[in-house]
């Protein structure tokens, strides 16, 4: 059986990812951290599980891995989607707060999913290989600056991040990969206080228009399945040529 973990699977990007792994033959574990109800409603919708944990977390990294091999079996494709972004700020009005949460969640988050994932499918460990697709950004390349840097340094760690793991597992049958995004209409962008920027921006890409989580959901599931077989250590941009 193949099963597919997807964290931050709620809304957006995760959700949508959720859905066509779904479709794809995938039994799908849902990891969100607030919206309950989403993801539950999901999960039921494509006959997954829900698990509540926060990435940033260790102690429920562990435990939505546990619970994965628990209900589901051992996982096969981890999609290591869940992040945040903040309000526009210039990094002199940064506070270590939020620089802290920022790379606790999208870059130590990636980390641990990633390590737990490792354990179960690394041939070495007993296991039978798999995939790992990281959600990287545009703006690792663009910087972010005037609104995140931060954010954009978060993802330019998931670039490394993406390269280094894959050299170490390849021995081991495991593929890592790296999807790119450019702006995507998600919910995400109400948390910049500026919910007008993705068409705004969007509208300044070669094709002219923001992305849809389909989209990006569509890259990644390629990147998890066999037609991609000889590929990894690949960040893939799915920006509109931005």
């Amino acid at each position: 059986m193949k099963v597919m973990v997807v964290t931050g699977g709620g809304r957006g990007i995760g959700a949508a990812t959720a859905r066509l792994g779904a479709e794809r033959g995938y039994t799908v574990c849902i990891n969100y951290l607030k919206n309950g109800k989403a993801a539950e409603t999901l999960a039921r919708e494509i006959g997954g599980i829900a698990v509540q944990g926060d990435v940033a977390s260790e102690a429920d990294v562990v435990r939505l891995f546990n619970t994965v091999d628990e209900k589901l079996g051992r996982v096969t494709a981890l999609v290591n989607n869940a992040g945040i972004v903040d309000r526009g700020s210039r990094v002199e009005a940064m506070s270590a707060e939020r620089i802290q949460r920022m790379l606790a969640v999208n870059v130590t988050g990636s980390f641990l999913c990633a390590r737990e994932a490792v354990k179960r499918m690394s041939t070495r460990r007993g296991g039978k290989g798999g995939a790992i697709v990281n959600l990287s950004s545009v703006a690792a390349r663009l910087g972010g600056s005037g609104e995140y840097v931060d954010y954009a340094a978060s993802k330019g760690a998931i670039d490394t991040f993406t390269v280094g793991l894959a050299k170490e597992v390849g021995a081991e049958g495991i593929r890592v990969n790296a999807v790119r995004p450019g702006v995507i209409r998600t919910e995400i962008h109400l948390a910049s206080g500026d919910p007008a920027r993705v068409e705004r921006i969007g509208g300044t890409a070669p094709l002219q228009r923001a992305g849809e989580a389909e989209e990006i959901a569509r890259t990644i599931l390629w990147l998890a399945s066999d037609e991609a077989s000889y590929i990894t250590g690949a960040l893939l941009d799915v920006s509109g040529g931005r």
